[in-house]
């Protein structure tokens, strides 16, 4: 376990930290100056290294030093100096020479020994593209002798023609193995056996990343251009976390950055070995129901029929991916979809059997910030149908069922149904004889039609912002705009 923590410690969390760092200042960057950004088109190169049975593999592709912009904060440089604090490394001296256009990190294996009983200790990789071989072979005989000066016994072994260095430390001693291979990458490992594994795979192709269907597959999709690019092996992931899921129907996940004239762009792509149906007719554009959502949601949500949404692939891809992500779709549910969790208990409904059912036309469900409230306001507008008139009747009834009264109101001249509640407030009085009692009327609901279209929202206000949103709807956002131009069409929303 001290092998594991060391390489987190001295290395891991630092690229970790880079690849965050270098994709929060994409977008910022663009703006200032697109030309100096260069991303390979082919993917990441160190693939080669990485087993096909590996959970997780992250890159960047570009070159650090191209982010200049961050320089201005001092956060990369101060990160580069982190990073190397202990080791006694000066990254503009010893490392920005020879370092290319490739950052990759790969959890390599669950267990290095491949013995349960004595736990697991992930194999962790890390590969940095070299442009000067020669110079990146000088850091690792730097960075390994200074390692000797602070204490650390080294071992130097030849492997299938590849010098391989690594501290042989005490046990409460950080490890690190390192090795400059061919003429493109400098590996560094947290165990000799993770880069002997990394050269094996390179010697056996079909042993290595670059080699496995799911990977091709998942690299067909991935965005040209991309400043950075995730894999993930799904069934892996999950046995990772130590889940037995009951259904992997998906097993792959690639997500790429890419940065165009609308701004940086993420994309993820879930990828199956069978075939998918669609959950939902395809939108051929993102108006319709999107126009009732006002510019100010925080989160908006745009497709068709939700009938189905029980039996489809994608209720299938949301419990495989909330329970290894969370564990149980309970745990996500209550996490990331609160004010819908709250909206079931209160109500005393279930979401899938009465509501999404008669849902078969477009729909939008959208969360607006609460001004006084930290739970935020919801807007749920569907396609009108003689199933939704249906619903709304059942809803009606629902709303009777838990003592609520249905009732008429007007805003704007627009009619209002609304579902309230009468509660009772006493203050004291100035009168000896007594408390005076006032009725106050809660809104649990509204809803309303507008066009071909019915409209349900939490409150009043959130009701009236709807109303007078025609000019500066989500649709009319141009970061709304922008965020959807790469997306093709049509699509599942």
């Amino acid at each position: 376990m001290n092998r594991q923590r060391s390489f987190i410690g001295f290395i891991v969390a630092g690229a970790i930290a880079l690849l965050v760092i270098a994709i929060a200042g994409f977008y910022w960057f663009f703006a200032k100056s697109p030309a100096n950004l260069i991303a390979s088109s082919s993917g990441p190169g160190a693939t080669i290294f990485v087993s096909k049975l590996s959970p997780v593999m992250v890159s960047l592709l570009t070159n650090p030093d191209r982010l200049q912009a961050l320089e201005r904060e001092e956060e990369l440089s101060k990160l580069k100096t982190s990073l190397f604090a202990k080791s006694g490394i000066d990254y503009k001296q010893d490392i920005q020479p020879w370092l290319g256009d490739e950052i990759t990190l790969a959890i390599t294996t669950l267990d290095i020994d491949r013995d349960p009983e004595n736990g697991q200790q992930q194999g962790y990789l890390l590969a940095l593209a070299t442009k000067q071989p020669e110079k990146s072979r000088e850091f690792l005989e730097l960075l390994f002798s200074k390692r000797a000066l602070a204490g650390a016994n080294l071992a130097v072994e030849q492997y299938k023609g590849v010098k391989l260095i690594s501290d042989n430390s005490q046990p409460e001693r950080d490890l690190l193995a390192g090795a400059v291979v061919g003429e493109s990458f400098v590996l560094f490992a947290n165990d000799p056996k993770v880069l002997k594994d990394a050269i094996n795979n390179v010697q056996a192709p079909d042993l290595n990343l670059t080699s496995s269907p799911e990977y091709q597959k998942a690299a067909e999709e991935r965005l040209k251009g991309g400043l950075a690019v995730a894999f993930l092996n799904l069934p892996i992931v999950a046995k990772w976390q130590g889940l037995e899921l009951p259904e992997q129907l998906y097993n792959s996940q690639i997500i790429s950055l890419v940065l165009n004239p609308k701004g940086l762009l993420a994309e993820t792509t879930i990828l199956t070995s069978s075939e998918i149906v669609p959950p939902s007719a395809p939108l051929s554009k993102p108006v319709g129901a999107l126009q009732y959502v006002p510019a100010s949601a925080g989160l908006a949500i745009s497709g068709s029929n939700l009938s189905n949404l029980a039996d489809s692939d994608l209720a299938k891809l949301w419990k495989q991916a909330t329970a290894t992500i969370y564990g149980s779709e309970e745990d996500v549910v209550s996490r990331l979809a609160k004010p819908l969790a709250d909206v079931q208990k209160r109500w005393g409904i279930n979401l899938p059997k009465d509501i999404f059912s008669w849902v078969q036309g477009e729909y939008a469900i959208a969360l607006l910030p609460g001004k006084e409230q930290t739970t935020p306001h919801w807007i749920f507008v569907v396609e009108k149908s003689e199933s939704v008139e249906k619903g709304v009747a059942r809803l009606d009834a629902i709303a009777s069922s838990n003592e609520l009264s249905i009732n008429t109101l007007n805003i704007d001249k627009q009619k209002i149904s609304a579902w309230t509640e009468l509660t009772t407030a006493t203050k004291k009085s100035d009168v000896k004889e007594g408390a005076s009692f006032s009725i106050e009327t809660k809104v649990r609901g509204l809803h309303t039609t507008l066009g071909s279209y019915e409209i349900f929202a939490s409150d009043l206000e959130t009701m009236d912002e709807i109303l007078t949103t025609k000019d500066n709807s989500i649709i009319d956002n141009p970061n709304f705009k922008d965020s959807i131009a790469a997306i093709p069409l049509p699509n599942q929303g």
